[in-house]
């Protein structure tokens, strides 16, 4: 089977570089995988898991947004904030979800009679709130 190269990046640091076979991107229009030969795509990030599938296994990876290119060749994922699932502490996904939470209050106050900015960070706090099922952490309300 071939592969595809695989890069993610965050602003704190490179945090993958391999040699894959798929790459399970959950996109802001729904989750997808993407693997070698894909026709070439550019997507936004939603919160959620990554999952990078190699010869030595699978990593996964939380993303709390971003872009993903991919082409026949690679996927690139330019992450606002990511960290290898091992590395979530209940700490770390307590402050992703109250900055979530902060940005959905400051939507309200802004766009007071503009739904779909607001709606867009209701959304995201969603997103960010449902992670915490898919890695066994609970949000603190």
């Amino acid at each position: 089977m071939a592969n595809l190269q695989f890069d993610l990046v965050s602003p704190e640091r490179r945090l993958a570089s391999v040699e894959a076979s798929e790459v399970r991107i959950p996109g802001a229009d729904g989750d997808m995988t993407a693997m070698a030969d894909h026709a070439p795509t550019i997507t936004t990030l939603r919160p959620g898991v990554l999952t990078v599938v190699h010869k030595g296994g699978s990593d996964e990876y939380v993303v709390s947004g971003g872009f993903a290119e991919i082409t026949a060749a690679s996927v690139s994922v330019l992450a606002e904030q990511a960290l290898p699932k091992a590395e979530m502490t209940q700490e770390v996904y307590d402050q992703m979800v109250a900055d979530a939470k902060a940005a959905h209050g400051r939507a309200q106050e802004t766009f007071k009679n503009e739904p779909g900015p607001v709606d867009d960070a209701a959304k995201l706090l969603s997103d960010m709130v449902a992670i915490g099922g898919h890695i066994g952490l609970t949000a603190n309300n």
